[in-house]
């Protein structure tokens, strides 16, 4: 089983699964793939250990993309998402007019909401993959996630958006000036007050500044994240699922999977990293031959040691079974054996492209 039949005129393809799993890789090694059949591919990713720059052999990543030196027709292109810039370039497309955007831009409430408010990784991911996809300047954006139950606040996050711009005590502070303020109350009033006189920050001020400068900002916030939502079931996505035979990571996709279902996402397939070598080939132990080999003692030892290989490969054929099973409405798991290195370079993505697009002939550039 190939991978690209999965992801044969998709614009969008986001990989999750669990930590540990090798979904970075697996995102790379896709974009990889695609790209030497002659795609321009970009591959995105939101995970903060930089595997993918190791993986691509680039020294760094940022928020804005680099060209990668492949052999092939295509071109691949990597960045590593920052939340915080994203969230600076969203501002400033939503901003009204200049004043606006530096009122917001420079307000110490968003400076430190923009660094620390919760999901705000998430959101930015689908910020800048709608953003990309708009440019329409990629055959193909290969996007990596975080691992899979953070996942869900990725999938939620446009939502979530929506939802607070139309909350009810969002509304109170946007009203004209200090007037939406007045809901802190008298004693919050005071505590402002205090917090002033030791510190020289008006806070009161502050969030005054800001949620008036959001106000002329949250139709487009909340058109967008709309558009957003709709990116993602868009019959152009696809999800594949990363994981490992490992139960827990099983459990993982089993889950993810079932939430993809439930929000009708569109679902791609499964890849099955780091399976165990026998558990591919299906071989069984050979003790007398061992032993003819290497001698009895030896041999014995070998096959013993042979025998706990078994009991893991038996344990990783149950697990995928298990994940089959659950996955019936998609096609069959593409399994990559655990591979002898770690992967760190492009000849690493070659090795394990082998598997992801199995009993395919790439085309001569």
């Amino acid at each position: 089983m190939s991978v690209a039949p999965l992801i044969e005129r998709k614009e969008i393809v986001i990989c999750a699964g669990a930590g540990g799993v090798g979904k970075t890789t697996t995102a790379a090694a896709i974009a990889l793939g695609m790209a030497e059949r002659g795609l321009k591919v970009a591959v995105l990713t939101i995970d903060p250990a930089r595997r993918l720059a190791d993986s691509l052999g680039l020294p760094e990543l940022g928020n804005e993309e680099r060209q990668v030196e492949i052999d092939g027709s295509g071109e691949l292109w990597a960045m590593m998402l920052d939340p915080k810039r994203t969230f600076d370039d969203l501002i400033e497309k939503h901003a009204p007019d200049e004043r606006t955007r530096d009122a917001v831009l420079s307000n110490r409430i968003y400076q430190e909401l923009s660094n620390a408010v919760a999901g705000s990784q998430e959101y930015m991911a689908m910020e800048k993959l709608y953003e990309l996809h708009q440019e329409e300047r990629y055959d193909l954006l290969v996007l990596d996630t975080p691992p899979s139950r953070n996942a869900l606040d990725f999938l939620e996050a446009p939502e979530r958006l929506s939802r607070f711009v139309d909350s009810r005590s969002l509304q109170l502070f946007l009203r004209p000036g200090r007037l939406g303020l007045k809901v802190f109350g008298r004693g919050t009033g005071m505590l402002f007050s205090a917090l002033q006189k030791v510190t020289g920050v008006d806070l009161l001020q502050d969030l005054s500044e800001f949620f008036a400068s959001f106000g002329d900002m949250a139709e487009g916030f909340r058109e967008r994240a709309a558009r957003t939502s709709e990116l993602l079931a868009d019959r152009r996505t696809t999800f594949l699922l990363v994981t490992s035979p490992r139960r827990d990571a099983i459990d993982e996709a089993i889950f993810f999977h079932r939430r993809l279902r439930e929000r009708r996402l569109p679902f791609g397939g499964v890849v099955v990293n780091r399976m165990s070598t026998l558990a591919l080939e299906d071989e069984e132990v050979d003790e007398d031959e061992l032993e003819a080999l290497l001698g009895e003692r030896l041999g014995r030892r070998v096959a013993d040691n042979l025998e706990d290989y078994q009991a893991i490969a038996t344990r990783d054929r149950e697990n995928v079974e298990r994940l089959s099973r659950d996955l019936a409405d998609g096609a069959p798991p593409i399994l990559v054996p655990h591979l002898e290195d770690d992967i760190h370079d492009l000849r690493g993505l070659l090795d394990m492209n082998e598997y992801l697009f199995a009993a395919e002939t790439v085309p001569a550039s």
